[in-house]
């Protein structure tokens, strides 16, 4: 059924505040339930944990009896609150309310009946400031959403740039109304649960006007960039565990690692730092901090990002901080990271040394002269290898071997006949440097973690790592980036002469 979601009108907008949570002796909860039209069923209690639906976990369950009363109730001492929920036996009808640590308080819920779609569960809360105080914000949110879609209808209807104009006028106008409802809130109840959630859900409003660099002329034009990325935690407290008990984490976790922070592994290193530094003595916020960052450096898409993998596992993990998993848990991270390690971007290449296929005779990648160094590692029978061999060689003719690229090719399986034959048949058997290791005395699969193929590693004049999991769509933009990086570096040391 479609109702007024809690986390829906909480985020309708934001406004800056620091809200802190005051330290609280009061330990679990208890709540009354009376339904006005539900008997004889089942009710969970369930809560959000970092993000927003459909992912709730079952804290608890109660029975509705034939009176439609139902109790939840709790000692934990543990227990911290957030935002709630209560949700039905049929799994749809639900509804969202706040929950502190030592709240004791009735709810008196009537549902609506399947002729009316749409409407949400009517609410009475006894005993509860704050859930009465919220039930205000929402009425005032219905007439501010009414407002709002009369403001795009008008939107809609306007015939001219003065018409527009006029209209977004009115709509700034209105919406400071909702800005100083939550100021006032913040301000009349710091410390509570709602006040915590405005904060978290603030948006940095940049100052208007010109802004201008030191030199006082020239336009700033990277002001409200760096402005609201400076500014985008400010109303978080990443102290109020609660918090994690809301929607929120997640989503700002997600806008901020993808639109404000630049996709460098250093970026992204030094960012994770300072959120856990946020978090520190936390533990639910804490973990699920470091879990974010680390489940999205290990699953970029950017290439290099498993440096700043590498960088977590060194400095979180193996240092205690993922208190959460087991011994196995904690091994298979580790065991990632070593693995990733020696070949981190920017890194010497680790030695290859196995025997050229066609002249039995041993190669060093290390010792192949040339510009760059392209190291293909390959099975003759990946349908994705048979591809990707053509299309690289005709990049190899029409680019690759004007900037001094050399190749090499490493078979990761099959038997002598059937490479030679994939060679010949994709005519490189003789223009590359083609190798294999039967007797497996190379250890180029755990140096490159190679777990599929093709795997390609390209490696400059030095040997060092500068691209790394390419294909034939990306080789030249990795040179063309690295030539122009070593360009930039030598002006600029240039000019410090």
């Amino acid at each position: 059924m479609k109702r007024i979601s809690l986390i829906a009108v909480l985020l309708i907008a934001g406004l800056f505040q620091t809200a802190v949570a005051s330290p609280s002796s009061k330990t679990g909860y208890h709540i009354h339930l009376k339904f006005t039209n539900v008997k004889d069923s089942t009710i969970f209690l369930v809560h959000y944990y970092g993000k927003g639906l459909p992912t709730i976990y079952k804290r608890d369950s109660a029975k509705i009896d034939h009176n439609g009363k139902a109790e939840f109730n709790t000692t934990d001492s543990t227990f911290i609150g957030g935002i709630y929920m209560m949700l039905l036996s049929d799994h749809k009808t639900n509804f969202e309310f706040m929950l502190n640590a030592g709240d004791d308080f009735t709810i008196t819920a009537t549902v609506p009946d399947t002729t009316t779609p749409g409407e949400p569960v009517k609410l009475k809360f006894k005993n509860s400031d704050e859930n009465e105080r919220f039930q205000s914000y929402v009425e005032f949110l219905k007439n501010y959403s009414a407002g709002q879609q009369a403001l795009l209808k008008e939107l809609a209807a306007a015939k001219n740039a003065d018409d527009t104009a006029a209209v977004r006028k009115k709509g700034s106008a209105t919406a400071k109304d909702l800005t100083n409802y939550r100021r006032k809130y913040i301000k009349e109840h710091p410390g509570t649960l709602l006040a915590s959630i405005f904060g978290a859900l603030e948006t940095p409003e940049v100052p208007e006007g010109e802004h201008l660099l030191e030199d006082g002329k020239t336009k700033d034009s990277t002001f409200a960039y760096r402005y609201y990325k400076n500014h985008f935690w400010d109303g978080f407290d990443f102290q109020d565990e609660r918090l994690i008990h809301t929607p929120i984490l997640d989503a700002k976790l997600e806008e901020y690692f993808t639109k404000m922070v630049l996709p460098w592994p250093d970026s992204v290193e030094h960012e994770a730092d300072v959120l856990l530094r946020k978090a520190k003595g936390t533990k639910d916020i804490f973990k699920y901090t470091l879990w974010w960052v680390t489940r999205n450096v290990e699953n970029s898409k950017v290439m290099g990002m498993d440096e700043a993998f590498v960088y977590i596992i060194e400095n979180y993990y193996m240092k205690g901080d993922a208190f959460w998993l087991t011994n196995d848990e904690l091994s298979k991270y580790l065991d990632r990271a070593q693995k990733i390690a020696p070949n981190v971007i920017g890194n010497k290449a680790p030695e290859i040394r196995v025997p050229n296929i066609l002249t039995k005779q041993d190669v060093s990648m290390l010792d192949i002269k040339a510009n760059y160094t392209l190291v293909v590692f390959y099975s003759p029978t990946c349908g994705h290898c048979q591809h990707e061999m053509p299309e690289l060689d005709s990049l190899y003719e029409a680019v690759l071997k004007d900037k001094g690229v050399k190749v090499m090719t490493v078979a990761t399986e099959g038997e002598e006949k059937a490479i030679t034959d994939f060679l010949t048949k994709n005519k490189i058997d003789k223009k590359w440097t083609n190798c294999w290791d039967p007797e497996h005395v190379g250890d180029w699969r755990g140096k490159y973690d190679v777990y599929s193929t093709p795997t390609i590693y390209l490696m400059d004049e030095k040997k060092i790592i500068r691209g790394k999991r390419l294909d034939h769509s990306n080789i030249g933009g990795v040179i063309d980036m690295t030539e122009r990086k070593a360009k930039a570096e030598k002006e600029k040391a240039k000019g410090k002469k």
